[in-house]
Order: structure tokens, then sequence, then C-alpha cells
């Protein structure tokens, strides 16, 4: 193997080596028994040197393995919340291997976790707005819990019902026709119409601050902000309330750029004039 090869090549060149220094000692004159002496102080230090190696690879394996181990109980903690069959790694795999396998895994459902609970927020925040406005009971599901695929299916489902019968009871207003009494002008929006428009508004400065940013949309929300057709998105106050939130998120965080971009130009003027850089070279860099 390549190793053993290697291995080989360091002991001849230790071989190497301690031949040279006999050669150089014999030379100077140094009697035998300081050879011997020197030899030994030689063998303390390559004999601490390669203990200190090993003992940096043996805490290296030792890390790896506490890593296993908290990745197993995490995995069997997540498998039992999100209702999955235990995780079984494979045991022929090397300790690196396995380590890498598990820690990818609880990543893997670590997403889903919070994939799941934040699809149950938002289908949550859907049927408080349907339920207010079809004075109806909200969907009984335990919401300490992660919920299953099943239950998520169950929720939509039910929202879908709710939103249906929302679309039926606004079409047989419609067909009735308006109610007989004196014209009052609809001057005042509604709650729906006014989210609707603070929506589409915060939208269009959000999407400005993440291009000037440069930052793209890493969370489900914010994708959902941005490339979501503005008539599907849902209007829920907690909704309005996240993306008002996101909305402080990116003006503060070009806030601080910008500080830190001033407090960069004070310094390198500083620079300039404690260096005395001619002009002509500031305007050349000043351009950036």
């Amino acid at each position: 193997a390549l190793s053993e090869v290697l291995a080989a090549e360091a002991a001849s060149c230790l071989n190497r080596a301690m031949a040279a220094l006999r050669d150089i000692w014999e030379e100077i004159g140094i009697p035998e028994e300081q050879r011997l002496e020197r030899t030994d102080v030689v063998k303390q230090h390559i004999k601490s040197l390669l203990d200190m190696m090993v003992a940096e690879e043996e805490s290296l394996k030792e890390r790896l393995l506490k890593s296993i181990a908290m990745c197993r109980k995490e995995l069997d903690t997540l498998c039992r919340e999100l209702h999955l069959d235990p995780f079984e790694s494979e045991e022929e795999s090397t300790i690196l291997q396995m380590e890498k396998n598990l820690r990818t895994r609880v990543e893997e459902l670590q997403k889903q976790k919070q994939d799941r609970k934040q699809e149950l927020k938002a289908l949550q925040a859907q049927d408080r707005d349907l339920c207010d406005i079809l004075c109806t009971a909200l969907f009984s599901i335990d919401t300490g819990a992660v919920p299953s695929l099943e239950d998520l299916e169950c929720y939509r489902c039910h929202v879908a019902s709710l939103n249906a019968l929302k679309v039926s009871r606004e079409g047989e207003a419609v067909a009735e026709g308006p109610v007989r009494g004196p014209v009052v002008p609809d001057t005042v929006p509604r709650p729906q119409e006014q989210r609707r428009e603070e929506f589409v508004s915060n939208k269009r400065q959000i999407i400005l601050l993440m291009e000037e940013l440069d930052h793209t949309p890493d969370t489900s929300f914010e994708r959902d902000v941005v490339y979501e057709n503005e008539e599907a998105f849902c209007l829920s106050k907690d909704n309005i309330v996240a993306l008002q939130n996101l909305l402080q998120q990116l003006e503060a965080r070009r806030a601080l750029n910008e500080a830190v971009c001033v407090e960069l130009r004070a310094r390198i003027v500083t620079l300039w004039e404690r260096l005395q850089i001619p002009e002509e070279e500031r305007e050349a860099s000043a351009v950036h």
C-alpha cells in the first residue's frame, strides 16, 4: 500500500539523518559518551513529536466517535418526532464516512422538521382568517408536536374546503344582488385590500433591498414573498407581520453595511495621508 511505502521512506529519512549526524560528530571529534547523549536527545525529540502526532489523531478519532453518538441520539429523536422509521447506518463504513452520513441525515431531518412546522404555521394563519370570515371552528391539531405528513395533508384539505365554502358564499351574495338602501361610497379600504396594498408595497422594497445586498432568498417564506404570485400569497396577520420583520431586517443590514463602508473609507483616507499617497493614485482608487 502507498501508506506503507511512505512509512518506509520516513524510516529511511530518519536513518540517513542519524548517519549524517554521526559523521558530523566524528569529524568534529566529539567523544563517544557525548555522541550517545546527543543521540538520546535526538531520540527524545523524535519520540515527543511522534507522541504528539499520535495524540492529535487519537483526539480526532474521539471527536468523531462523540459526534457519531450525538448524531445517533439526535436522529432517534427526529425520527420519533417526524414519525419515520429509525435510521440505520452502514456498519461496514469507516468512522469518518459514518460520521459524515449521520451528520448529513441529521441536517436533512432538521430541515424536514422546520419545513413542516412552517407549513403548519402558514395553514393555521389561513385557517384563522377563514374561520373569522365563515364563523367556523378552528381545525383541531396538536400545535406542540411536529405534524406528520398525513396531518398536513388533512389540514390542507380542510383549508381548501374552507376556501371553497368562502367562494361559494361570495357567489351566493353576488347572485342575491345588492341590498336596498342608500348608496354609500366605498371610500374606506377593506382590511383585506389594505393588506394586499401593504404586501405589494413591502414586496417591492424587499426585492430592491435584496438586489442591493446581493441576497438570495434562502427560506421558504422569503421565496414565497419574492417568487410567488401576488394573488396566491396568504395575507394572514402572521404573514404580514413576518413581511414587515423581513423588511426591517434587510433595512438594518443595509444601514450596517453603509456604516461599515463609511468607517472603511475614513480609514483609507487616514492611511493615504500617513503614507503620503499621491492625489492621482487616490483618485484612481476612489471611484471604487
